[in-house]
């Protein structure tokens, strides 16, 4: 039960980031931009389309790999766009006057993506859609991880530019700056979900241990 708990604040806070970045109007994550794009070309709203595109990615993973996906990765591709539609209606989240408000918002949210993904990341209970298909199209073709999400994330930006959605600085800005915390955030929030899920419980027994029974 734990790791659930786990999983969804992790998804909480990961879907967060991701809505400033949209709101801070300076350019937004490559599937956000297709998912943006497909939200003015066709009407719903951002997060049905992050959910659609969701079902069509997993499916092509599954089909790729020929395994069925853990149900971290549906309640994945579900949660995350339940999540960006709920915060999308907060009547005060609105982009800030100011350049340098929009540029604060965009750093802000990068940071919470990121630890948020490394935070549901912890919880071992399944990986996104997204990185399902990543995962998946790198053991049929034998490409290098990084190579692979490259193709994707500039095909899926390309795809999202050509139907309007948000390219700007801070596309640039979070691409360059995503991996970096990403790779900072995992070990800390590993540590810190594993001494909370395994650890603490152990420690815990053992201080209600009198001495003199040993």
């Amino acid at each position: 039960m734990k790791k659930w708990l786990v999983y969804l604040i992790g998804l909480l806070i990961m879907t967060l980031g991701l809505v400033l970045v949209i709101v801070a109007n300076l350019g937004s994550a490559p599937w956000d931009v297709l998912h943006i794009g497909l939200y003015k070309q066709f009407g719903l709203t951002i997060g049905s389309w992050s959910i659609i595109v969701g079902v069509f990615v997993l499916g092509s993973s599954a089909i790729l790999s020929k395994a069925i996906p853990k149900i971290g990765a549906f309640l994945n591709m579900l949660l995350c766009g339940i999540f960006i539609d709920m915060y999308m209606l907060i009547p005060w989240l609105d982009t800030p006057e100011m350049i340098l408000g929009q540029f604060i918002m965009l750093l802000i949210g990068i940071i919470l993506n990121a630890y948020g993904m490394a935070i549901y990341i912890s919880a071992n209970v399944g990986t996104g859609p997204r990185d399902s298909l990543m995962l998946a199209l790198m053991q049929r073709t034998g490409i290098k991880v990084q190579w692979v999400r490259l193709i994707m994330e500039v095909t899926v930006l390309a795809v999202g530019w050509m139907l309007g959605g948000p390219v700007g600085i801070g596309t640039v800005i979070l691409s360059l700056l995503i991996g970096h915390i990403a790779g900072f955030a995992l070990p800390q929030c590993q540590k810190m979900t594993d001494y909370w899920l395994k650890k603490r419980p152990v420690e815990v027994i053992e201080d209600r241990v009198p001495n003199n029974s040993l």
